[in-house]
């Protein structure tokens, strides 16, 4: 339980955050100072909320701060647009983040989850370091920073150490064994294997030998004792991939080892003990086969404890850039191909694209790029027909004048724009879609890019 303490004339703000936060966050308010220093050198709370609207000056808040810095409190600052100046004093002085009001709570959550480990690692340094290089360590392959992954490394930080099972859903190439992968290696089984089964993979005959294993003679053709996965993965970890593609007669007997922890080899009456960790994934609803029989609904109970969605690329394009020179970098080296460079003009049409495939997809792309270029750089040409037909108004490979920043905040826009247009001109919807605060959002469509040479559609 993370304990927040608000300090703040808006009365309605505790009832917003622990409404939005949910489980897992204890919100209290503080309005007098000297309660709130007094409790800060006290540690009854994990990570002080700081409304800075209505608060006095900058010098005060400057001078307040300085008075709880020696707490070593994490603070995370409020504000609206006429104290913008007081809360960039304040992040300048050593505050954790600050937030526009309304706040996007999925951002906030993230904010103060971080808050809070900065909190520990104040109080053990070493500890909290080494926890961080491993969940570094584990997550490595899952590449990009923007909030949709963020939210995704949060989970996994948390159920790692849980042992219970998890559902992993999202579309095909999203990075679903990526996730289970680093659930695993953040976990104590990670000295274990980790068995990935891909059950759309295996006929349905050979399903059931393949998972819980067989005796010589336990079917035509099973010519001696062999091992399944379950038993195979000890203390590890099992993926069973595209779980909604079992049939309804190997549900049920997956059923009871999810429930029970037993099973049996087939053509064996001795129960062995599952002791390996469950986690299941899908790019399948399966509360739609649910409804349509297609899939037992006990067993979705059962191996829906705990959730984590992988975002589809088109939901994060913020992490376009650094994924394609992940790949390039990769099949650069693989390839031997001197390629180190990917042009404006492509990465503006790689942001552009829509990535039914999703990362896998992009990954192909780059890697056929790689192996068509002959002089180091990626440009469009490069790329597959129907990235090339994108209509991008005015993009050439003078965009790269432009800074990083310049770029990424292009990028932002279009985001913003393309919201709106789908919400039929509606800000307040559109930035409620996109987890932002209209101000937020009125003000980025109106942010003027210095550099940009592409026109914003």
């Amino acid at each position: 339980m993370i304990r927040l303490l608000t300090h703040s004339t808006d009365g309605k703000l505790q009832l917003v955050l622990q409404q939005g936060l949910g489980i897992g966050f204890q919100v209290s308010t503080e309005r007098r100072r000297d309660k709130v220093t007094e409790r800060a050198f006290d540690r009854t709370f994990d990570v002080l909320i700081l409304d800075v609207a209505g608060w006095g000056n900058t010098a005060d808040q400057l001078e307040y701060f300085e008075e709880l810095r020696p707490s070593r409190v994490p603070v995370v600052v409020m504000m609206d647009e006429d104290c913008m100046e007081t809360a960039m004093a304040l992040i300048r002085r050593g505050a954790h983040s600050c937030f526009l009001k309304p706040p996007s709570i999925a951002a906030l959550t993230i904010a103060v989850r971080r808050a809070y480990e900065c909190s520990i690692l104040n109080r053990d340094p070493d500890a909290t370091r080494a926890q961080e290089h491993s969940t570094a360590l584990a997550c490595d392959q899952l590449i990009g920073s923007s909030a949709p992954l963020q939210y995704v490394y949060d989970l996994i930080q948390r159920l790692a150490p849980v042992d219970a099972s998890v559902l992993i859903t999202g579309e095909s190439g999203t990075g679903k064994e990526l996730i289970a992968r680093a659930l695993h290696n953040l976990s104590d089984r990670k000295s274990f294997p980790f068995v990935a089964v891909s059950c759309g993979a295996i006929p349905d005959a050979l399903i059931e030998a393949e998972l819980f294993g067989c005796e010589k003679g336990a079917f035509t053709g099973s010519i001696g004792n062999r091992t399944g996965f379950l038993e195979h993965a000890g203390h590890g970890t099992v993926l069973l991939d595209e779980i909604g593609e079992l049939s309804r007669s190997t549900q049920v007997k997956l059923l009871r080892v999810v429930q029970e922890r037993l099973f049996n080899r087939l053509g064996s009456s001795t129960t062995i003990p599952l002791h390996a960790r469950m986690v299941f994934a899908t790019h399948r609803n399966l509360a739609q086969m649910v409804d349509a029989g297609e899939f037992r609904l006990d067993l979705y109970y059962r191996i829906n404890v705990m959730g984590i969605k992988a975002p589809a690329l088109r939901d994060h394009p913020e992490d376009i850039p650094i994924l394609a020179r992940h790949f390039l970098a990769k099949y650069a080296e693989r390839y031997q191909k001197p390629v180190s460079i990917i042009a404006e003009s492509a990465l503006a049409l790689l942001v552009e694209h829509s990535w039914p495939g999703n990362v896998r997809e992009l990954e192909n792309v780059i890697q056929k790029a790689i192996i068509l270029s002959d002089d180091g750089t990626t440009r469009p040409e490069h790329l597959p027909h129907l990235l090339q037909q994108l209509d991008i108004p005015c993009v050439t490979d003078a965009l790269s004048t432009a800074s990083f920043e310049d770029k990424l905040l292009e990028c932002k826009i279009r985001i913003a724009q393309k919201a709106i247009e789908e919400c039929n001109g509606n800000k307040t919807l559109a930035a409620r879609s996109l987890q932002v605060s209209r101000t937020y959002l009125h003000r980025l469509i109106k942010e003027p890019v210095e550099g940009a040479q592409w026109k914003v559609a």
